[in-house]
C-alpha cells in the first residue's frame, strides 16, 4: 500500500485582515469567502480596541479629516483580526477587498467584499494591509506574539542551504547508501 503525503505548503506572504465592528455578525460568511479564495487563516483573534489603540494602529492617517471618525468607528465594538497566508497574500487580499469606498466598489467591483459588506467610505466592512511592510507592522500590533521571519532569498538562501540543509541531506544519503536497505520505506 502506497502512502500519499500531502504536498508541503510554503506560505511566502502574510497579510492582516480585519472584520470591522459593523459586520462582525457576518464573520462566518466572510471567513468562508476568504478560505474559498485560497487563503489560509494562520491566526485569528476577536478583540475590542480602545480609541488610543485605534489611534496608534491608524497613526499614518493622523491629521486627515476622517481620522477622529475612523478611530471612533473602529473602537465602537469588537473586531475579528486574522493573519492570512498564501502566495502574494497582500495583493490578492486587496483585490478581494475592492476599493476602500464601498459605494464606488459596488459600481466598479460588484463582487468584492467591500461592495458586499460595506456601507460607505468609512464603514467599508473590512481592513487590509497596503503593503508587505505594513502587513508585518500591523500583524505585530494585533498579534504581538507572532513570529514574522523573512524568507531568505539570493545569497542568504544559498548560505542557509549550504549551512543547514545540504550537510543533513549528505549525511542521510550517505548513511542510506551504506545500509542499502531492500525496502528504504
Amino acid at each position: 500500500m502506497e502512502v500519499l503525503m500531502p504536498e508541503p505548503q510554503i506560505y511566502v506572504e502574510k497579510t492582516l485582515a480585519i472584520i470591522k465592528p459593523d459586520v462582525i455578525d457576518k464573520e462566518e460568511e466572510i471567513e468562508d469567502l476568504i478560505l474559498r479564495s485560497g487563503f489560509h487563516i494562520i491566526q485569528k483573534r476577536k478583540l475590542q480596541l480602545s480609541p488610543e489603540q485605534c489611534s496608534n494602529f491608524y497613526a499614518e492617517q493622523f491629521g486627515k479629516v476622517f481620522f477622529p471618525n475612523l478611530t471612533a468607528y473602529m473602537s465602537s465594538g469588537p473586531i475579528v483580526a486574522m493573519v492570512l497566508a498564501r502566495n502574494h497574500a497582500v495583493s490578492y487580499w486587496k483585490e478581494l477587498l475592492g476599493p476602500s469606498n464601498s459605494i464606488k466598489a459596488r459600481i466598479t467591483h460588484a463582487h468584492s467584499l467591500r461592495a458586499l459588506y460595506g456601507t460607505d467610505e468609512l464603514r467599508n466592512g473590512l481592513h487590509g494591509s497596503l503593503s508587505i511592510s505594513s502587513a508585518e507592522k500591523e500583524i505585530r500590533f494585533i498579534f504581538p506574539e507572532a513570529i514574522l521571519e523573512p524568507i531568505p532569498t539570493g545569497q542568504r538562501a544559498r548560505d542557509y542551504l549550504n549551512l543547514y540543509v545540504k550537510p543533513t541531506l549528505l549525511a542521510g544519503l550517505t548513511a542510506l547508501c551504506k545500509e542499502k536497505p531492500a525496502d528504504p520505506m
